[in-house]
């Protein structure tokens, strides 16, 4: 992509992001209040996730991760421990480079543990990232944040994603999750940054129910 092509692309997104102040308002109301529920609604679940991570493996509760946000910027990235103590210093041994074998090396990964293949399964070791919606590092809804090592493998469309605030879900969950390949989980990003909307984000959530419930790509 040349550079004035980069340009034309990148106003195109901007134009198609500056929703109407009170759209935008909207958003950041329920980022806010729908985090704050929640976040007293499932308080006795949370509670009872720390405890059976800290009694079941050596380690914190909480794994705490630096990714990336909305323009590049980084921020704490929270969710509760899954695997192993030090199991991120094995990340590129264990998974390698994305590929079309991606999906079975998360499947079959050895660094889960027992409780961390269970919250897996059901999505609830994401739960402490209602906390940085809640701080405004995140948003509902909205791509993944990636880590500060999968910056490289963009393509400089690629970056586009991150126009948007990251998501506790987003098209990417609703979609497959980790059974998509890397190039769709990039197509499926930059499709909601082009077209984001509160009709998008609300019918997103409302399939993030099932997706938790079937359990699909969720290792």
């Amino acid at each position: 992509m040349s550079v004035q092509a980069r340009v034309d692309s990148v106003q195109q997104i901007e134009a198609g992001l500056r929703l109407p102040q009170g759209r935008r308002f909207a958003k950041q109301v329920m980022d806010i209040v729908g985090s704050l529920l929640l976040l007293l609604l499932l308080l006795p679940l949370l509670a009872l996730i720390a405890l059976a991570v800290k009694l079941t493996s050596r380690g914190p509760v909480l794994f705490v991760q630096d990714r990336v946000g909305k323009d590049g910027e980084h921020f704490p990235f929270l969710k509760f421990r899954t695997m192993v103590q030090g199991a991120h210093l094995e990340r590129n041994e264990v998974l390698g480079a994305p590929d079309a074998e991606m999906s079975e090396r998360y499947r079959q990964d050895p660094r889960v543990t027992r409780v961390g293949a269970i919250l897996r399964r059901w999505s609830v070791d994401e739960l402490p990232q209602l906390v940085n919606v809640l701080v405004g590092h995140m948003s509902l809804v909205g791509p993944r944040p990636l880590l500060t090592e999968e910056m490289s493998l963009l393509e400089p469309e690629h970056h586009e994603r991150h126009d948007a605030k990251p998501g506790l879900t987003g098209l990417w969950q609703i979609s497959g999750r980790k059974e998509t390949s890397w190039e769709e989980r990039m197509d499926l990003d930059l499709e909601y940054v082009r077209t984001v909307s509160a009709s998008n984000d609300l019918a997103i959530l409302a399939k993030t129910a099932k997706v938790v419930v079937t359990g699909q790509g969720a290792y």
